[in-house]
């Protein structure tokens, strides 16, 4: 379901924004509705990426922890 949202920008910002829009051959609105989606999907990709690296982490972790020293993983 989608609802509108009444947002307030600067004169000057809205001027360009009509500007950027007609030369993508879309509304404001359109443009600031991929925009905010792009930017909460990109944050929910992070979440799951953060959230799956730290599982990886803590199962290093109890599986012994470190095994090699730095010496070794350089090939120093």
């Amino acid at each position: 379901m989608k609802r509108n949202l009444t947002i307030q920008l600067d004169e000057e910002v809205v001027r360009e924004a009509k500007v950027l829009a007609a030369k993508r051959g879309t509304s404001v609105s359109s443009l600031l509705a991929h925009y905010v989606t792009k930017m909460t999907s990109d944050r929910q990709r992070y979440e799951e990426a953060k959230t799956r690296a730290l599982k990886a982490m803590d199962s290093a972790v109890d599986r012994g922890g470190v095994t090699w020293t730095r010496e070794e993983l350089y090939d120093r």
